[in-house]
C-alpha cells in the first residue's frame, strides 16, 4: 500500500476541509443547540458531487476511489458527525448497497438521483426488539401478487425522517430466520409509511433520527433488492461500506479534537507560560495524535483492500472498533486539555465527546465488533 495521496486525493482533500472550514463548521454549535437539520449543506453538498462518493460514473457518481471517500468521510466528520451522518447513510449503506445488489433498472432510476442530493436515503433494519440480532426481526412481508405487503417499525434510523428513499428489511418466513429476510427499496411516500423524530439524544442533534411505521405498504416486487432470501446477506454487505465511512468520520472527531486542543494549549496561560509547555498536557496531546494516526491509518488499510475488489468485513470491523473508541477517548483527552471550559460549550470538544459515543453503539456496537474480529482469528462462533 502506497502512503502517499495521488494529486485528485489531495483535491478532494484540500477541497472537502475548505467546504467544510466555510459552510460546517460556522452554523454547527447553532444547528446541534437548535437541533436543525443542515439541509442546506446537504444541497451543496449534492451540487459539489459529495453526496455520490465511490459510485461509478455512470449512474451519476464522482468514480472516487475508498480512499479519497475515506478523507472526504474525516474531513466532513472533522466539522460536524451530524453532517457527516447524513453522507455515511446516505451514500454507504444505501446508495452503494442499492449499487452492489440492484437490478440495472432499479440503478438507473435511483442512483442517479441520490448521487445528485434530490432524493436522500436511509437504512431500516434496526428495530425496538432487533438490534444486535437482526434475524429476529418483527417486521413481515407478506406476498400479494405482484407486490409486497410491509408492516412492522424500525427505530433508531438515520436521515429517516428526510428520506426519501429507505431500505427495508423484513420476514417472510421466520422459521426460516436468516434465510427468510428479504430486502426492498421503499418510497417513503408510499400509502401506510410514515416516520416519526426521536428527540431527546445526547449527540448528532442536528440529525435526522426516526421511527419508522409501516402499516399494510404495498412494494412492486420490482423494488425487491436481492433474490427472496438474500436479504441478510444484503444487511450485512451494507453494514460493510457503513462501517467503513463511521470509522472514517470519527478519524475526523478525534482529528478535530487534536487540532482543538493544540490551539488552545497554545493560547491558555497558567503560571505565567502556556499550557502547552506542561509536560502532561504535551501527554494528553500525544495520545489524541497516536490514536488519530493509528484509526487513520486502519481505515486506510480497509480502503486499500476495498478498492482492490476484495471482501473488506474484518478490516473494516477492525477500523470502525478502534477509530470509534478512539474517538471517545480523544474528545475525553481534548475536554480535559481545555479544563472547566471544555465542559462548556464555548468550545466544540463538548459536542465532539458527545458526538462520538454513539459511535459505539450504531452499526454494531464494539463489543458485536469484538465478537466478529475474535470469531475470525479463533474460527468459533461467540453466538450463534
Amino acid at each position: 500500500m502506497d502512503f502517499d495521496l495521488t494529486q485528485e486525493q489531495k483535491a478532494i482533500r484540500d477541497s472537502a476541509r475548505r467546504f467544510a472550514d466555510s459552510e460546517i463548521v460556522p452554523v454547527a454549535r447553532r444547528n446541534d443547540e437548535e437541533h436543525i437539520f443542515p439541509q442546506e449543506i446537504v444541497k451543496k453538498m449534492g451540487e459539489l458531487g459529495y453526496l455520490a462518493g465511490p459510485l461509478p460514473v455512470e449512474y451519476g457518481g464522482s468514480g472516487m476511489d475508498y480512499i479519497a471517500y475515506a478523507i472526504l468521510t474525516e474531513e466532513i466528520g472533522r466539522a460536524c458527525s451530524s453532517v457527516r451522518t447524513v453522507l455515511s447513510v446516505h451514500s454507504s449503506l444505501t446508495s452503494q448497497t442499492i449499487l452492489k445488489w440492484g437490478t440495472e433498472e432499479q440503478k438507473r432510476e435511483i442512483l442517479p438521483k441520490m448521487a445528485s442530493g434530490e432524493w436522500i436515503g436511509c437504512y431500516g433494519l434496526t428495530e425496538p426488539d432487533a438490534g444486535s440480532d437482526p434475524v429476529n426481526l418483527r417486521t413481515r412481508a407478506v406476498r400479494d401478487g405482484d407486490s409486497w405487503i410491509l408492516n412492522g417499525t424500525k427505530m433508531w434510523i438515520s436521515n429517516g425522517g428526510v428520506a426519501k428513499i429507505a431500505l427495508i428489511f423484513a420476514q417472510t418466513d421466520p422459521e426460516k430466520k436468516h434465510k427468510g429476510i428479504v430486502a426492498f427499496i421503499v418510497d417513503t411516500e408510499t400509502p401506510g409509511f410514515s416516520s416519526k423524530e426521536i428527540e431527546g439524544k445526547l449527540g448528532l442533534r442536528s440529525a435526522s433520527t426516526a421511527e419508522l411505521i409501516m402499516e399494510d405498504v404495498r412494494v412492486p416486487d420490482s423494488m425487491r433488492l436481492g433474490e427472496v432470501g438474500e436479504g441478510f446477506k444484503v444487511a450485512m454487505s451494507a453494514l460493510d461500506n457503513g462501517r467503513y465511512s463511521v470509522a472514517a468520520g470519527f478519524v475526523g472527531i478525534c482529528q478535530a479534537s487534536l487540532e482543538a486542543a493544540v490551539k488552545y494549549a497554545r493560547e491558555r496561560e497558567q503560571f505565567g507560560k502556556p499550557i502547552a509547555s506542561f509536560q502532561l498536557v504535551q501527554a494528553l496531546i500525544a495520545d489524541i495524535a497516536v490514536d488519530t494516526e493509528a484509526s487513520r491509518m486502519l481505515v486506510w488499510r480497509a480502503g486499500h483492500v476495498k478498492n482492490k475488489g476484495e471482501r473488506s468485513t474484518i478490516e473494516t470491523c477492525i477500523a470502525k472498533y478502534h477509530a470509534s473508541e478512539a474517538a471517545v477517548r480523544c474528545s475525553n483527552r481534548a475536554i480535559q486539555v481545555h479544563g472547566g471550559y471544555g465542559y462548556s460549550n464555548e468550545y466544540p470538544v463538548e459536542r465532539y465527546m458527545r458526538d462520538a459515543r454513539v459511535a459505539t453503539l450504531y452499526e454494531g456496537t464494539s463489543q458485536i465488533q469484538q465478537l466478529i474480529i475474535g470469531y475470525h482469528y479463533t474460527g468459533i462462533r461467540a453466538f450463534v
